[in-house]
């Protein structure tokens, strides 16, 4: 029997990475991790998974890739047995109503987390269900495409101020389409904090690396910088 005590004390948005994470039961990217739960796994809430032993992280990447490990599996089949954080208010309290009925489902029902959230491929609809088109997503807001910008920026950017290359940010927004990244990136060059230049050894860019350029005024531009210089 599993105590409070056995569940470490987190955060919020440390609890929401660990449920997504089993619920997808599969390694996720912090773009997908977005795209799915309107969130990243990044800086401290990130380190402290990973150091308590709770979440691999893929660095590797352009885009960090979290996975659950098994000590990971354990805490996060346990989290209803722990008081909620005060700081995430009901939400976060509804959360652990349901994880508490479904560890009481699963425990009636002799089905393990593993098995219940296990990932199986996909397959066709049949052809007697009718078909659901999905409702084409509002345009993003100007701010809410830079807000995305300055998200990747972090991600990649070894420090504030250092310099990315767009093509990197562009495969972090990937869905995200080319106009209205365009038009973000103008409009975030009037920002105190924002460079975006051009590569002065135009030999060392990379096909890559010119089909990500961004056109402001009459040059090509093609690597980003956020914060002090």
């Amino acid at each position: 029997m599993t105590s409070p005590a056995d569940v470490p004390h987190l955060t919020p948005n440390q609890i929401n990475a660990l449920v997504v994470l089993m619920a997808e039961a599969r390694q996720l990217t912090n773009v997908e991790l977005r795209e799915l739960a309107g969130f990243t796994l990044t800086g401290k809430d990130n380190k402290k998974l990973v150091d308590l032993g709770l979440v691999d992280t893929d660095k590797s990447r352009r885009t960090f890739a979290h996975e659950l490990t098994d000590e990971g599996w354990r805490v996060a089949r346990q989290l209803h047995t722990a008081a909620p954080p005060k700081q995430g208010g009901s939400t976060t309290r509804s959360l652990f109503v349901i994880l508490s009925n479904l560890h009481r489902s699963l425990d009636r029902l002799r089905v393990s987390h593993g098995d219940f959230f296990k990932q199986t491929d996909a397959t066709a609809s049949p052809a007697s269900e009718p078909r659901h088109e999905t409702p084409a997503p509002a345009p993003a807001s100007a701010a809410d495409v830079e807000a995305l910008v300055r998200t990747a920026y972090r991600e990649l950017a070894p420090a504030p101020g250092a310099w990315v290359g767009l093509a990197d940010v562009r495969d972090q927004l990937a869905h995200t389409d080319r106009p209205t990244l365009d038009a973000a990136l103008r409009a975030m060059v009037g920002r105190e904090d924002v460079r975006i230049i051009p590569v002065a050894n135009t030999k060392s860019l990379t096909p890559r690396d010119r089909a990500a350029a961004v056109r402001i005024g009459n040059e090509d531009n093609h690597a980003l910088a956020i914060g002090p210089a």
